[in-house]
């Protein structure tokens, strides 16, 4: 069509060839459409209906049920135990699934925030109903089953398969250091209240010999004078922010300045989208809200399901609420190590670890600071043997850059002696 003088010289509006910018409804309702996206139906077929593991989503409503009714305390604590490992792999899912659209940087982030979002919910609700020996054991418990058990069986995997498996020494060494500096966070406070105890004139192994579920009163300060008890919020809350910084740091090492430590020369295939942006930002958030509400149940019947079944509750805390949080990356970590991609298998064990212990964690301290739960950072001095020798060992075995079933089967039998400890405690 041949132009007339009544013709604009430039397609846009402006001078810079810009299109005009559309407005505020027309873009939220482009989002919404997920034009060259995966349909709404085809993505939450696949949200749904993606994994096996999505049949135990009939415990959900069963663990209502059984709360509001108040079924017997087994059946509260079960039903809820089982209805949030779907939900967690559920989170998982969609986590995965908008990191593949959005940037490195976004994604990260986005994994950072959710990609432990089970033992925040957990740990938020043990929180608010004042159950502080469960945040402690339940957190200290996810560390060491990534430590321990989800990297041993991945090694022990890989090595049934592969003679020997390699990976990264330099990443590897970088993840494990700031570990060992999170788990040294937790030695000070425990020396701090040994010193204390000291100068009060009380004898600090008076604490130790005690059986431990007589230990609650010690770990929350409860017992001290109120100088020490002060000095150990002090403490705790002053590392918090700490410790999150330190993370700040660590995902900027990861993502941005040293991103090429971490990428893997074991070619991965590219994955294809299953989810539109706005399904996969829409199944996170109801996970997220039904997970917090199994997390509810599940805290509220640990108290009756302790006393009436003789389970010491740092047990429940420390090895039954884990398996929770972790059945679906323990079942990724091991299929990633028999296909012989060790670089994956170590961000999802050491990597998780160090989310709970530099940033779940603190970020927990610093909510009880602000909701008034005066939660720190002074474990028992058994716990904090425990993840220092846990932390010691892994150090001691990827040090190499080298894994063998032999390491895997040496992880898995220090976390079967943990448990068989917390159990006769």
């Amino acid at each position: 069509m041949p132009s007339s003088e009544h013709d604009p010289l430039l397609p846009s509006s402006n001078g810079n060839g810009i299109q005009p910018r559309k407005p505020l409804a027309r873009r939220v309702l482009d989002v919404l459409k997920a034009e060259g996206q995966p349909s709404w139906l085809s993505s939450f077929r696949f949200f749904l209906f993606g994994s096996w593991l999505n049949i135990l989503l009939v415990f959900v409503p069963l663990s209502a049920t059984a709360h509001y009714a108040n079924w017997d305390a087994a059946f509260r604590f079960s039903f809820s135990f089982i209805a949030i490992m779907p939900l967690a792999a559920l989170l998982g899912t969609a986590t995965d699934q908008l990191s593949l659209k959005l940037g490195q940087t976004l994604s990260g982030l986005l994994n950072a925030s959710f990609g432990n979002a089970v033992e925040i919910i957990v740990g938020v609700a043990a929180l608010m109903q004042g159950e502080l020996r469960i945040v402690q054991t339940s957190l200290l418990g996810s560390i060491l089953s990534n430590l321990l058990l989800v990297l041993g069986c991945s090694f022990l995997a890989g090595g049934l398969k592969f003679r020997e498996s390699n990976f990264q020494v330099t990443a590897a060494q970088a993840s494990s250091s700031l570990m060992t500096l999170t788990c040294i966070t937790l030695v000070i406070p425990a020396a701090y209240h040994s010193a204390k105890a000291h100068a009060g004139g009380v004898d600090p192994d008076a604490f130790r010999i005690l059986p431990f579920p007589q230990t609650t009163q010690v770990v929350d300060g409860s017992d001290l004078d109120d100088a020490s008890g002060h000095g150990l919020k002090i403490i705790s809350r002053g590392t918090a922010i700490l410790l999150l910084l330190v993370y700040v740091a660590y995902l900027f090492f990861q993502l941005k300045t040293h991103a090429y430590l971490y990428q893997s020369d074991v070619e991965i295939e590219e994955e294809t989208p299953r989810m539109n942006i706005p399904a996969a930002a829409t199944g996170l958030l109801t996970a997220t809200l039904i997970t917090s509400f199994c997390a509810d149940f599940l805290v509220a019947s640990i108290e009756e399901t302790a006393e009436r079944y003789h389970i010491p509750k740092p047990f429940i805390g420390l090895i039954l609420l884990p398996i929770v949080a972790n059945a679906a990356e323990h079942v990724t970590s091991v299929w990633m190590a028999m296909k012989n991609k060790m670089e994956l298998t170590i961000g999802i064990c050491v990597g998780s670890s160090i989310q709970i212990a530099a940033f779940v964690v603190p970020l927990l301290v610093i909510v009880g600071w602000i909701t008034h739960h005066d939660l720190t950072l002074f474990f028992a001095d058994f716990e904090t043997i425990v993840l220092f020798v846990s932390v010691l060992l892994v150090n001691f075995l990827i040090q190499d850059g080298k894994s063998n079933y032999m390491e895997g089967l040496m992880l898995i039998t220090l976390y079967l002696v943990i448990a068989l400890a917390f159990w006769v405690s």
